[in-house]
């Protein structure tokens, strides 16, 4: 039976040479929400991720809500295994296959059937399988005679067509997905829509990370809100939707406030001895 299991996940991204005083290190401290801190090295590093847990059994869909920074992408990875927790573990029973990067796995080097036969033999497929596989990539990918010639020689919107449509042609029991999921052109789009609309059908799991909150409410049956790496709340995508959008409104709130005071005080007379100086 698939599952994945999230117990007090922790993830941690050294700053090497981050103990200098300079303006890269205070804009990098600034841009991470002041999840700046010392692991046990006395290494300065930027808090990723900080006491994640869930569980999540087949039939169950997670949507994975927050700003930009968040910690999002980088508990898919954590749970795709491509970082590693400082502390905490993830425990992944079944199949797995991570939607992450377009270009995940492919070797720029190689044809695009050589890169196709490449992720097969990953995955464990057999001859057959692999020829199946195959076949169904370059039918959805539009490749033609391109399927033989290197990914280098490729443009940009190929490329995507060939990543989407051989990390869609293994059907998993979990599956893991980014935003990147809906790149390409308006017709590449629609097609991608339904072939993953039928590859998170057949998933027993499904981790989605989103900024459309209505991918969120119609594909998922839980959400989690991620904020500089916490979680701040976990439940029904409508309820955690809600909260989400409310901090975001009384953030704005604040920062409107703040702004008004500023204006305030520039507009207030300066006192008589200055004036007089």
């Amino acid at each position: 039976m698939a599952q994945v299991i999230a117990e007090g996940v922790c993830v941690d991204f050294p700053l090497y040479h981050g103990s200098a005083r300079s303006l890269k290190r205070t804009v990098v401290a600034a841009a991470s929400g002041g999840r700046i801190s010392k692991d046990a090295q006395k290494r300065i590093v930027v808090q990723g991720l900080r006491d994640v847990s869930f569980t999540l059994s087949p039939g169950e869909r997670l949507g994975l809500i927050g700003s930009n920074g968040a910690g999002k992408t980088t508990l898919l990875r954590t749970l795709a295994g491509i970082y590693e927790p400082v502390r905490g573990c993830v425990r992944i029973e079944g199949t797995l296959n991570a939607l992450l990067d377009p270009n995940l796995g492919m070797n720029p080097d190689l044809t695009g059937r050589e890169n196709i036969a490449l992720r097969g033999l990953f995955a464990g497929l057999d001859r057959a399988s692999i020829r199946r596989v195959e076949e169904d990539v370059i039918t959805f990918a539009g490749l033609s005679e391109f399927i033989h010639l290197p990914l280098r020689t490729y443009s940009s919107g190929m490329i995507v067509r060939l990543g989407f449509a051989l990390a869609t042609a293994i059907h998993p029991e979990i599956l893991l997905m980014d935003e990147w999921f809906l790149a390409g052109d308006a017709q590449f789009i629609g097609k991608a829509q339904a072939r993953l609309e039928l590859l998170v059908r057949n998933a027993e799991i499904l981790v989605l990370s989103s900024h459309e909150h209505k991918v969120i409410k119609e594909w998922c049956t839980r959400a989690l809100w991620l904020d500089r790496g916490r979680v701040m709340k976990e439940g029904a995508p409508e309820e955690v939707i809600a909260a989400y959008l409310d901090s975001i409104e009384e953030q704005r709130a604040e920062w409107k406030k703040e702004e008004d005071r500023e204006k305030g005080d520039e507009k207030r007379p300066a006192p008589v001895a200055e004036r007089v100086s």
